[in-house]
């Protein structure tokens, strides 16, 4: 199966930026998420949609979707940095869902993303994180490559996706969690799955119309100029902020 292209599909990785800013602490006395009232813990829950994963309470009346790619070093910043206080503070008392949707911004993606989303939606979180806390790790493998591995990683095909989740060690990262070799070797090479990522991202940025990652929407409609945890907090701070009484805000 040839799969449609990806943009730039055969450039090298655009060079990582800086970590972004520093966690901001939501759970002092002067957060203002202070006021929350725990709903139970709703941060294991975890299952799959039409574009990518959900984790939290389905029923949530308030759901954050997340546009990232796996190769964006600020996309690692905020999985580090924002992703654990809005489980903390939001997400396992019910207050919101998070929906995790991958943006495809070139061939390394593509082989992360898949294996990102192999196994038990269950275990996403766990997957999700455990690429984005090690990316440095991983990137800098893919860097220090001589650029003619680089460019048969760049083909995006069954072959070369094989090749760069061993040789950058993206399978062990799994099969040390527990997966077979053999369920993981199926999903890298699983070009039906490649194709609906592609599809999915164009259908997202179509909708969207989606600028950079990491990017966010709530509720459905893009947020302008979010892209870390240090312009998103504001914004859920604003939506969550606590009431006189104790009750959620009404933004």
């Amino acid at each position: 199966m040839t799969l449609r292209p990806l943009t730039a599909l055969g450039a090298a990785l655009i060079a990582l930026a800086a970590p972004g800013a520093a966690q901001q602490s939501l759970d002092t006395p002067r957060s203002a998420f202070k006021g929350v009232d725990p709903q139970g813990n709703w941060s294991a829950a975890a299952a799959r949609t039409d574009r990518g994963h959900l984790i939290g309470n389905p029923e949530a009346e308030t759901r954050l979707i997340e546009f990232v790619s796996y190769t964006c070093s600020h996309c690692a910043s905020f999985a580090m940095e924002g992703e654990p206080a809005i489980d903390l503070t939001l997400l396992m008392r019910g207050k919101i869902a998070v929906e995790v949707r991958p943006v495809i911004r070139n061939a390394l993606d593509l082989t992360v993303t898949l294996l990102a989303g192999c196994g038990d939606p269950a275990g996403f979180k766990d997957r999700h994180r455990a690429f984005m806390y090690g990316q440095s790790q991983w990137i800098a493998k893919f860097q220090n490559a001589p650029q003619s591995q680089q460019a048969i990683w760049a083909r995006a095909d069954k072959a070369s996706r094989m090749n760069a989740a061993s040789a950058l060690g993206l399978a062990d990262m799994l099969v040390q969690r527990g997966q077979s070799l053999t369920e993981v070797n199926a999903c890298v090479m699983n070009d039906a799955a490649a194709q609906k990522l592609l599809d999915n991202g164009a259908a997202d940025q179509n909708e969207f119309q989606i600028q950079g990652t990491p990017s966010f929407a709530m509720d459905g409609k893009l947020l302008t100029n979010v892209h870390n945890w240090a312009a998103l907090y504001p914004v859920l701070s604003a939506r969550f902020a606590a009431a006189p009484d104790g009750d959620a805000a009404t933004p």
